[in-house]
C-alpha cells in the first residue's frame, strides 16, 4: 500500500480537463522496502458523481491501465471507502492497488484511489442487448449473478461489509473473460448490531423495502434484495421495480409482491405504524417473467425478493441454488468455447457454511482436482 503522502506532481483541477495530465506519486518505503515513483497519464473520464470523478489512466512505468477515483477529502475524517477497500481481497471485488493524496491551488485535499481497471459495466452490457432488442443470453445471466453473489458472500461473511448501493452501474464486467467485480464502496459500511444507520441509502430501483419503510437497523440482506433486482433486470431486460420516487417505488414492489402483512411490516421496521395501504394481491412470479423462463430462475428471484429480510436467502445459499447448476457442469464453457472464469476458488467465506452447503457449492470435478481432504475439516477453510 502506498504511503499516504502528498503527491509532488502537477495537480489536476477536477472541473477542468483531466486528460493528458501526468500524476506522480511515491509508493513503498515501509518495512525497508525501496521507495519508487509511479507516474500515471490520465486518459479519459469514465465516471462522475457527487463523490468526484473516476478516470482511466496508464502507468508510465509498466504500461498498465488503471482506474483512479478522485474524491474530495475532509481533513477531519478518515475516508471510509479507503478503510474498507484496504481490508478486502476477493476475485469478485474490485481491488485497490494503492492510494495517494493531492492538493489543489485552493488547498483542497483530494484522495486518489488507484484500482484495477475493468472496461465494462453490467449497466452498459444490459444497454447493449436492449439496443439490439435482445435479452442477455441465459449463460451470461447465470455467470454474472453467480459472481455477484460470490462477491457478496465474501463481503458479508469475511469482511463484514454491506455495500448499500448494489446496481448494474456498480458491477464491472470484463468482456473477454466475463469475470465480474463489485465496485464503488462509497456508500459501504460495516453494520454493527444495535447501531442505527441511515435509511436513505441505495439507488431507488434497487432499494430494499425496509429502507423505504425507514428502517435504521437493517442487515446485509438489503444487498441481497438489490442483487435480486439485478437478477430480475438481467432476465427481463429492464428494471423490475422502476419507481419514480420513494412512495412510487413501494407501489411498484406491492404490484408484484402484494401488500405486505402487518407481520412483514414489523419485520422490516418495528417502529413503522402507518398502515394505510391498498390491499393488493401478489402477482404470481411466473407471470412476471416470460413463458419460457426456466423455473429455477423464477424460484431464485422469489427467494431473494421477500419482504421479510430474514427470509431472503444469504449470498452463499444463492450461489448454491439450482439456477447455477449449469456453471458447475464439468464441461461448462462460454458460448465461444472459452473457459469460464474461476468460480469455485472459495477461501474464508466457507468457514461458517454447513457441510451440505459446501457440498452443493463445490462441483465433484473440482473436489477431485483439489483433493477431498480440503472439505473435511473446518481448519482447512479458514
Amino acid at each position: 500500500m502506498a504511503d499516504d503522502k502528498e503527491m509532488s506532481a502537477p495537480v489536476m483541477d477536477v472541473n477542468g480537463g483531466v486528460t493528458g495530465h501526468i500524476i506522480s506519486t511515491t509508493i513503498g518505503g515501509k518495512n525497508g522496502e525501496p521507495k519508487q515513483t509511479v507516474s500515471y497519464m490520465a486518459e479519459r473520464i469514465v465516471g462522475t458523481g457527487s463523490f468526484g470523478v473516476v478516470f482511466q489512466a496508464k502507468c508510465l512505468e509498466n504500461g498498465e491501465t488503471v482506474a483512479i477515483k478522485k474524491v474530495l477529502q475532509d481533513r477531519r475524517y478518515k475516508n471510509r471507502e479507503l478503510q474498507l477497500m484496504r481490508t478486502m481481497d476477493n476475485p469478485n471485488v474490485v481491488s485497490l492497488k494503492h492510494c495517494f493524496y493531492s492538493t489543489t491551488s485552493k488547498n483542497e485535499l483530494f484522495l486518489n484511489l488507484v484500482m484495477e481497471y475493468v472496461p465494462e459495466t453490467m449497466y452498459r452490457m444490459l444497454k447493449h442487448y436492449s439496443n439490439m432488442n435482445q435479452r442477455m443470453p441465459l449463460i451470461y445471466v447465470k455467470l454474472y449473478t453467480y459472481q455477484v453473489f460470490r462477491g457478496l458472500a465474501y463481503m458479508h461473511t469475511v469482511a463484514d461489509v454491506c455495500h448499500r448501493d448494489l446496481k448494474p452501474q456498480n458491477i464491472l464486467v470484463d468482456p473477454v473473460t466475463h469475470q465480474v467485480k463489485i465496485c464503488d464502496f462509497g456508500s459501504a459500511k460495516v453494520l454493527v448490531k444495535g447501531e442505527a444507520n441511515i435509511s436513505y441509502i441505495c439507488s431507488r430501483f434497487y432499494r430494499a423495502p425496509e429502507l423505504i419503510f425507514g428502517a435504521t437497523e437493517y442487515t446485509t440482506s438489503i444487498d441481497i434484495w438489490s442483487a435480486g433486482c439485478v437478477l430480475a433486470e438481467l432476465l427481463l431486460g429492464q428494471p423490475l421495480f422502476p419507481g419514480e420516487n420513494a412512495v412510487d417505488q413501494l407501489v411498484e414492489i406491492i404490484k408484484v409482491l402484494g401488500t405486505p402483512t402487518r407481520e412483514e411490516i414489523r419485520c422490516m421496521n418495528p417502529n413503522y405504524t402507518d398502515f394505510r395501504f391498498p390491499q393488493i394481491k401478489a402477482h404470481p412470479w411466473h407471470k412476471v417473467f416470460h413463458k419460457r423462463m426456466p423455473p429455477e430462475a423464477i424460484d431464485l428471484a422469489s427467494r431473494l425478493l421477500q419482504y421479510s429480510p430474514s427470509l431472503r436467502c444469504n449470498a452463499l445459499e444463492a450461489c448454491a441454488h439450482p439456477f447455477f447448476d449449469e456453471l458447475r457442469e464439468p464441461n461448462a464453457r462460454l458460448p465461444h468455447g472459452r473457459q469460464l472464469p474461476p468460480l469455485f476458488n472459495f477461501k474464508q467465506e466457507l468457514a461458517g457454511a454447513s457441510p451440505d452447503l459446501i457440498n452443493r457449492l463445490i462441483p465433484d470435478h473440482i473436489k477431485r482436482q483439489m483433493g477431498l481432504h480440503l472439505f473435511t475439516t473446518r481448519d482447512d477453510m479458514t
